[in-house]
């Protein structure tokens, strides 16, 4: 299993597999070929149906220019495709092609090119699943948090710190910025609104989702504007752990030092999921996305707070469990409508988690990894509707007036 460096990225939203990756694969290109005099790029299935809407062609044309560079949206559904986001690049000299590379875009800003094993990154951890994980830990009883140093190096909290301090700058940024989200949906940021509508009778649990929620709102809506956030483990789902930490933080006094171990943990179980799943909603909607945060966020809570191994487990595989099934249905191709508010809600329900998790951890029935296999069966599952194309389902029956 890789290192959970490649579940957290600092970037730039609206999405991590229709811009940070594609962008990534553009630059590899370019630098591979500089001498072209125009670049030919076609983008397949869910790049090709939503790619207007996450803004693909703008944000490679951007790693190209100058040179002249032609887009194709190839809506041909005939092609077999390697993934469901397909990218074929071409360069051309004195309008001779010579060179060529197929790019799977795989989530999380991460890519794979056809035919270049060796562009695969380095195995870091020996153990890839979590029954392997927790058996380890207990018998050298140590946490979660010990065995991803053991596995990553003392270095990882540097790391961890830089990710920290970037999700919480998209909280505060967020929370400063008001107006209407670009797209043509004519979706108003709401974060700072919800940040202030404290009420005179608000009760604890009122004021507890109301704030986890605006700071939800805050690093999503940051997202849907082109703004600096971090992948957990996506861009469209970056909004639930870093709102639960931050809420945490401040109402319990935390340390930096424990929300980084919280993020370690968090991070192991992103990169368990996308090791023997996916976190790509093209691939399995929006449960690989928004599920897979929602678990990392409750077992990052589960940390933070000092629970054990097995409750760790539970918090994690409640979460997941819980958005089985949920399909990828942005309206317009957008990372906004439902994305934003599924951010906020998956936050609420990882604390929710974290409670179960709390008192029931021992009645549990249900392994994390075999949800996470259910999760990917499911989204293998899922008609092509659902799974980030716009075809179906809110997408399909929205009316914007």
């Amino acid at each position: 299993m890789k290192s959970i460096r490649q579940i957290y990225k600092i970037g730039r939203g609206p999405s991590s597999s229709h811009t940070m990756g594609p962008e990534k694969a553009a630059l590899i290109f370019r630098n591979e070929n500089p001498d072209a005099d125009s670049y030919k790029i076609i983008l397949y299935g869910s790049l090709a149906k939503t790619g207007k809407g996450h803004r693909t062609d703008v944000a490679v044309k951007k790693v190209m220019e100058p040179i002249k560079t032609e887009i194709v949206f190839c809506m041909d559904e005939k092609f077999e495709l390697p993934h469901p986001n397909t990218i074929d690049f071409y360069a051309y000299k004195n309008s001779v092609e010579y060179a060529t590379m197929k790019v799977a875009s795989v989530g999380g800003g991460d890519i794979t090119i056809q035919g270049r094993p060796d562009y695969e990154l380095p195995e870091i951890y020996t153990e890839s699943t979590f029954a392997d994980i927790a058996k380890l830990c207990k018998h050298h009883n140590m946490r979660i948090s010990d065995y991803v140093e053991l596995n990553e190096g003392k270095e990882i909290w540097d790391f961890l710190y830089d990710v920290w301090k970037a999700m919480d700058s998209s909280i505060y940024d967020g929370l400063a910025t008001t107006g209407i989200l670009p797209g043509g949906l004519d979706v108003e940021r709401k974060a700072q609104y919800l940040f202030n509508q404290r009420h005179i009778d608000e009760s604890d649990s009122t004021k507890e989702n109301r704030i986890v929620c605006a700071y939800a709102f805050a690093v999503s809506e940051q997202n849907a504007d082109n703004g600096t956030i971090v992948t957990a483990p996506t861009c469209g789902s970056c909004g639930v752990l870093p709102s639960v930490l931050k809420y945490m933080q401040e109402k319990k006094n935390f340390s930096d030092k424990n929300i980084l171990k919280a993020l370690a943990v968090g991070g192991l179980i992103g990169n368990l999921v996308k090791t023997n799943a996916s976190i790509s909603g093209a691939e399995c909607g929006c449960q690989a996305e928004i599920g897979t945060a929602c678990s990392m966020a409750a077992a990052a809570l589960a940390e933070l707070f000092g629970m054990g191994i097995d409750q760790i487990e539970y918090a994690a595989e409640v979460a997941l469990e819980h958005h089985l099934g949920l399909t990828c249905d942005p309206v317009l191709g957008l990372v906004q409508i439902p994305c934003i508010e599924r951010n906020a809600v998956a936050a609420m329900r990882a604390i929710n988690a974290l409670s179960l998790a709390n008192f029931l951890a021992n009645t549990r029935k249900v392994s994390f990894d075999t949800i996470v296999e259910t999760m990917y069966q499911t989204g293998i599952d899922i008609s092509h509707l659902y799974r980030e194309t716009s075809e179906g389902g809110l997408a399909k029956l929205y009316k914007h007036s």
